[in-house]
Parts: structure tokens; sequence; C-alpha cells
């Protein structure tokens, strides 16, 4: 079970970091004044840190919790 969420964490960063560097190449600037988006590298590092925590596992709510009536 562990490993399925070892896969899923992977290809959300992996697919975030293929979104930042998508947004690097098709919308970044050239100029050098936009820290984020000037740099391929960092672009694709923020990407892939929002795919981190997109795909971070939160915690649920157990059934034996919710009261019934």
């Amino acid at each position: 079970m562990t490993l399925r969420k070892d896969v899923k964490m992977a290809l959300s960063i992996i697919a975030g970091a293929a979104v930042g560097y998508a947004y690097y190449y098709f919308i970044g600037c050239n100029s050098g004044t936009c820290p984020i988006t000037s740099s391929p590298y960092i672009s694709t590092g923020y990407g892939a840190i929002l795919g981190l925590v997109i795909a971070f596992p939160t915690k649920r709510k157990s059934k034996s919790n919710v009261e019934t009536e």
C-alpha cells in the first residue's frame, strides 16, 4: 500500500515539474526581472514543490468519529 502512495507522490512531483517548466517555456519572462519565471530551474522547482503539496496525504475522518442518531 505504501508503494502506491510513493508512486502517486512521485508522479505528482514529476507532473508538477513538467507544468512548471511549461509555464516557464510558454509564459515566462525573458527580461530576467521575474524571479520565478525567468529561470527554468527555479520554475521547474516551484512546480515540483506544488505537485508535492497537492499530492501530500491528508488525514481522513474515520467512520467511528461520526455520530449517528
